[in-house]
């Protein structure tokens, strides 16, 4: 799909705007993400190479101006065009997304000094942050260079990799069955995981706007 609204809208100066600054958003989440993920899990203080909350701002302007744009193209340019306008705003609502839990992450390591170990489930949970990350980093790829192959190959990913394997630390949190972190440990691997989880999600939603219309952006190729 996402092939068809860069034919559709690449000869347009408010679409190739718009498109630009959806990059430029996901450039900027990656950076949040990368250095909210070392402030949790590297370091002992809350110190970051970047300002998130202004970057996160910056995320938001983005935001309202692509969709500016897209509705002046749209009602500039005819009815024809309306379901691809409506993918791009999908988009930028799911990059607009991961910029907030990548903030919600550095909330964390706010509340949570010291770098977070996951006790008896570190294992499953860098695994989990490893691939959440490097599923993010491969769909701004293949989003930016209208990569239909490794979309299809990115979209099985989510389910078994992340989203099963963060539910069931969440639960194991919740029923007791972890029992060697205290609470605040505990509390904030179980968020943590979730919001991994959540990030992939939105991840997923961006690279199945490459292959799929509108009405099945977030599911499964047909």
């Amino acid at each position: 799909m996402f092939k068809q609204i860069f034919e559709i809208f690449k000869s347009d100066s408010l679409y190739e705007q718009a498109l630009s600054e959806c990059h430029e958003m996901l450039d900027i989440d990656l950076t949040m993400f990368k250095e909210s993920i070392k402030s949790l899990r590297e370091s002992d203080s809350t110190d970051i190479n970047i300002d998130i909350f202004a970057m996160d701002k910056k995320i938001n302007e983005f935001e309202r101006d692509v969709r500016r744009k897209v509705m002046t193209h749209l009602a500039i340019g005819g009815k024809e065009d309306i379901g691809s306008g409506l993918v791009l705003v999908s988009v930028v609502i799911d990059i607009e997304r991961i910029g907030d839990y990548t903030k919600n992450i550095y909330d964390l390591a706010v509340n949570h000094p010291k770098k977070l170990i996951g006790g008896s489930i570190e294992d499953r949970l860098s695994e989990i942050e490893k691939i959440s990350f490097n599923l993010f980093e491969e769909s701004i790829y293949a989003f930016k260079n209208q990569d239909i192959e490794k979309a299809r190959g990115l979209m099985g990913h989510y389910k078994d990799n992340i989203s099963s394997q963060s539910d069931a630390i969440t639960n194991e949190i919740i029923t007791g069955e972890v029992s060697d972190l205290d609470v605040g440990s505990a509390s904030a691997v179980g968020l943590y995981s979730r919001y991994l989880k959540r990030i992939a999600a939105h991840s997923r939603n961006i690279i199945s706007s490459v292959v799929n219309p509108f009405e099945r952006i977030g599911y499964p190729e047909k």
